[in-house]
């Protein structure tokens, strides 16, 4: 045992409940005054360890039917995105999607019983456990089981305190990448004006007229079980300027990727364009992106002579919003290529695109090395976390 602390299983120290739902629940949603909060999974902010409003309320009636929570209680999902733990800023009621925790002997100080409980060891003994097919599921039984080690409020307080430390540095780097976006953002509206209207009265064009457009596979073969260097990515793995490897990728056979590569034929310099699902995110692609071929949910733009990749790519992010207005479809929101192709762009000087896009290099440069200490940081987090909770 670390440090001599104590171990217990979870239910011999807290009281374990499971929320409940009025049904059928869009009877009991409303929007009076009198409402109370109704907490669901979606409230929860990714990173967050509180939940501090919801989107939804329910009628006085419908208490019976649920369990309320107060403002400080702890909360864990059990279902969908399950063994996530939160602490509550707000008083409301829960579904059968949580349990919530009562820690009436306050053995436990909440933010230390949030950090333990979101450890990946936990995590791991959560999925373990739990059970169903399609979907995991936590019941109270299973979390009841789980061994928690128990150290001094003194000791619980301290390591808090080191983690909570760690964690706020992790948040102001990541402000820090967000005041370069808005930086970035700054510069393009005060070069070019809003894109939207041209008030400087830049040449307009198609963009199927600057650059070459085309999408992924729109079959896309099966992939291989084991990672290999030839990936293909889809839409969930394009973001704003970053391409994100950690989840979601299909690994292929070499025969597989050359097939599809000869339709994305990607290459440094394009620009990466999301236009099923979350449309308009756009990135470019770089040397280090190598061995990748893409989905039909994601666009290629290759720049022609008269426009810089940096400059499309800013420039499609600015005009997000409009291509989410254009795009098409109920379930799964799209646009078409040839749609694509038409939207009119103001293509500004070549030389005045140049300026620009080495303010934006400079810019990245600073990202890229806030982006390594970011790595750093987290990396100092996960070691941490590794030692008191493993």
């Amino acid at each position: 045992m670390k440090h001599n602390w104590t171990y217990k299983k979870l239910g011999e120290v807290v009281t374990i409940e499971r929320g409940g739902s009025p049904r059928p629940i869009q009877d009991y949603i409303t929007t009076a005054e009198n409402g109370l909060n109704w907490i669901k999974i979606g409230d929860a902010v990714e990173g967050s360890k509180y939940i501090t409003s919801t989107k939804e309320k329910i009628k006085p009636e419908g208490l019976k039917k649920t369990r309320f929570v107060h403002k400080g209680d702890f909360i864990l999902s059990n279902s969908m995105s399950f063994g996530r733990p939160y602490i509550l800023g707000i008083d409301g009621c829960i579904h059968d999607g949580w349990l919530v925790l009562h820690d009436e002997k306050e053995i436990f100080d909440k933010s230390y019983l949030y950090y333990y409980l979101s450890s990946p060891s936990i995590y791991a003994e959560f999925k373990r456990l739990a059970v169903g097919g399609v979907v995991n599921n936590l019941n109270s039984d299973i979390v009841r089981k789980v061994r928690v080690a128990i150290p001094s409020k003194e000791e619980q307080q301290a390591i808090v305190r080191e983690l909570d430390g760690i964690n706020h540095l992790i948040d102001l780097q990541e402000e820090q990448l967000r005041e370069y976006d808005r930086l970035a953002q700054s510069l393009f509206y005060s070069t070019f004006g809003d894109p939207t209207t041209n008030p400087k009265g830049w040449e307009v064009k198609k963009l199927g007229e600057v650059a070459v457009i085309r999408d992924g596979s729109h079959n896309p073969p099966k992939g291989v079980d084991e990672p290999t260097e030839y990936r293909m990515l889809s839409s969930q793995n394009i973001f704003d300027n970053l391409i994100d490897y950690s989840k979601g990728v299909r690994y292929l056979s070499k025969e597989n990727f050359e097939l599809e590569h000869k339709r994305t034929n990607l290459k440094a310099g394009d620009v990466l364009l999301t236009i099923v699902g979350t449309i308009g995110r756009a990135c470019i692609v770089t040397d280090k992106d190598t061995n990748i071929t893409l989905q039909r949910s994601v666009a290629v733009l290759s720049p022609k002579d008269d426009i810089l990749s940096i400059y499309l790519n800013r420039l499609l992010f600015v005009i997000g919003e409009k291509l989410q207005y254009e795009s098409r479809g109920v379930a799964q929101k799209g646009i078409y290529l040839g749609q694509l192709s038409k939207t009119q762009i103001p293509v500004p000087p070549l030389a005045l695109q140049q300026s620009f896009a080495a303010q934006i290099e400079a810019i990245e440069k600073q990202k890229a090395l806030i982006r390594c200490s970011l790595d750093e940081t987290r990396t100092l987090l996960a070691a941490r976390m590794q030692y008191y909770f493993e």
